[in-house]
């Protein structure tokens, strides 16, 4: 597998997973994708964030095709570190209450992006794997100022690449 694919850590009967994507993007180009709604807004969906630690952020993704309140996520900002860190609880009705965290690196002329998502179920996290691959192609695309790929063909396309994490 190459460096787009994320990998999955089972500890008991929780699993973390771990992005690493090099994007040939400024630091501060990939943060304002992450962290300025408008921007996020172009390949994840509605977000309102308060940034700063203890503030709060909600999110509507646009993607999977599904009802509205299994879609929403809300949270706590834990870590707000601009252009480096954003952490926060990921609040979801579907699953498990969990964090996620963005850490961004200078990487060359780009930027090492480590995204991890810790607390799922192992099944969740197993579903979650490449619909968060998706979203992050979806991520690429919009800093490229590429057409957006559409995120369940991506789905489609990508999931039968993961393992089943027997």
């Amino acid at each position: 597998m190459n460096d787009r694919y994320g990998e999955l850590t089972i500890d008991g009967d929780r699993a973390t997973m771990t992005f690493r994507r090099h994007l040939p993007h400024p630091i501060e180009a990939v943060w304002a994708a992450l962290t300025d709604p408008l921007e996020r807004k172009g390949w994840f969906g509605e977000t309102v964030i308060d940034g700063r630690p203890g503030g709060s952020i909600e999110m509507m993704p646009d993607e999977p095709p599904a009802a509205p309140d299994a879609k929403r996520l809300t949270g706590r900002i834990l870590v707000w570190d601009p252009p480096h860190v954003l952490e926060h609880e990921w609040r979801q009705r579907i699953v498990e209450d969990s964090i996620v965290r963005y850490e961004l690196s200078r990487d060359g002329e780009g930027t090492l992006l480590t995204f991890t998502h810790t607390g799922l179920s192992a099944t969740n996290a197993r579903g979650f794997m490449p619909g968060t691959h998706a979203f992050f192609d979806r991520l690429d695309a919009h800093l490229t100022g590429s057409s957006l790929p559409n995120w369940s063909d991506r789905y489609a396309e990508i999931a039968p690449s993961y393992p089943a994490w027997d």
